[in-house]
């Protein structure tokens, strides 16, 4: 027994000391502020690195099927790209994911107004939102995972929202290859706030093509549709019997060029997918949300989140990005799952609220894991 004892503690002991975070220069920001990166890695060979400007998910490197590793996240290689060019490639998305109609909404009888920058709307938070903003950082050291916690201090009026903001925001990697995001945000006085990440994922590794040929499962029965500018119209669609339908795995190029309005609206030319998917288990971080495959390499990716939906979008507006590692991304090169609540909810009274007051606290867990392990 003894004998057993020691093995497993010399066992947990390298599995523990696979688990490493290491900070290093990124690059210097024109006003001289500098930018690390943190490179979080496992017993797996998994390897995550996080920058301190935009909290952006850098890279995720993970095995395939036989072992081989590759970068599954569409990014850049240095500062000025991010700076100048960013998609929102790994983005830390803040004060509001997705867009707001017409860039205003009201509050306790007071009306605000939002940096238009999505067409008639605002989206992801503005002209310069989180993902424009250089985070304070430090490591994690635990046990079984290892991370980076980032925070920001978001003053009052700042893109047009109220109340002054603190927000903190958690990625730890473990040896289960589960990337972890927990967010935490308190604030002084009535605000909205919807956090997320804008991670786009190829698993058969950035710059490999399309993502046309990977499986999709989202479990979600209804969307809520959208109009031409991609705001919600306040109802909701039954997946059921259109070519939205993610219930049973399905691959995503499979239905994409489809007759249909709402993949029409989402991509004019070709059709996409950038839905919101309204989850059968909303708040259940136990509940598988989404699965996506890359059925040659055998990567795949699972989503369990504690918000009410996920924006299922296509990269439909990617068009031969040249990114990291010297790779194109190409029209469809992309997919992402942003853990979300409901697109527009301040101006949707009928969808989940995304107010935070004082005295409250704002809370989001969302979790990746990676197969094969």
């Amino acid at each position: 027994m003894l004998a057993c004892g020691l093995a497993m503690a010399v066992v947990s002991g390298a599995q523990a000391a696979a688990l490493g975070v290491n900070k290093e220069t990124f690059g210097t920001l024109s006003d001289g502020t500098e930018v690390d990166i943190y490179t979080l890695t496992n017993a797996n060979r998994m390897e995550v690195t996080i920058l301190t400007y935009g909290s952006i998910v850098q890279s995720i490197r993970v095995p395939d099927r036989n072992g081989e590793i590759d970068d599954v996240s569409l990014g850049f290689d240095d500062l000025e790209s991010y700076v100048e060019r960013n998609p929102y490639f790994g983005a830390l998305i803040g004060r509001f994911g997705n867009r707001i109609a017409g860039g205003t909404f009201t509050l306790d009888g007071e009306s605000y107004e939002l940096p238009v920058n999505n067409g008639p709307n605002s989206l992801h938070g503005g002209t310069k939102g989180f993902d424009k903003r250089v985070w304070a950082a430090s490591p994690i050291r635990t046990g079984d995972h290892v991370g980076v916690e980032l925070t920001y201090f978001s003053p009052n009026g700042e893109m047009g929202y109220p109340g002054n903001l603190a927000v903190t925001v958690r990625y730890t990697l473990n040896n289960d290859n589960d990337l972890r995001i927990h967010y935490s945000a308190v604030t002084d006085a009535p605000t909205v706030l919807n956090l997320t990440n804008h991670v786009y994922l190829n698993m058969a590794g950035a710059g490999n093509g399309t993502i046309l040929d990977q499986v999709a499962m989202l479990n979600a029965d209804r969307i809520t549709p959208v109009d031409d500018t991609l705001i919600p119209t306040g109802d909701y669609l039954e997946v059921e019997g259109t070519p939205l339908d993610f219930t049973t795995p399905t691959p995503i190029g499979q239905n994409i060029r489809a007759d249909h309005q709402q993949l029409k609206y989402a991509e004019p030319e070709q059709g996409g997918y950038d839905h919101n998917y309204v989850l059968n288990n909303p708040g259940d971080l136990s509940a598988l949300a989404a699965r996506v495959t890359d059925p040659q390499s055998g990567r795949t990716v699972e989503m369990y989140t504690t918000e009410p939906g996920v924006q299922f979008y296509t990269s439909n507006f990617l068009d031969d990005v040249q990114g990291q590692d010297g790779e194109t991304y190409p029209h469809w090169g992309g997919f992402t799952l942003e853990a979300q609540h409901f697109p527009d909810s301040p101006n949707q009274p009928d969808f989940p609220s995304t107010v935070l007051r004082p005295g409250e606290k704002y809370t989001q867990t969302t979790i990746y894991k990676f197969l094969p392990m």
